[in-house]
């Protein structure tokens, strides 16, 4: 029965699914994640520190 709920494997599964899920939500948001990141370069570059 330990082998079936072997607390190592049981992470690994869950690293894979949070994994996927931010893989899978940056290729929904791209654009919005691209645009996010383009304007905050711009207005730090603009601001010139």
């Amino acid at each position: 029965m330990k082998r079936l709920f072997n607390k190592r494997g049981m992470e690994m599964v869950q690293v894979a699914i949070l994994v996927a899920i931010a893989v899978a939500l940056g290729l929904i948001f791209k654009t919005q994640i691209t645009d996010f990141v383009n304007d905050t370069f711009s207005s730090l570059d603009r601001a010139r520190f």
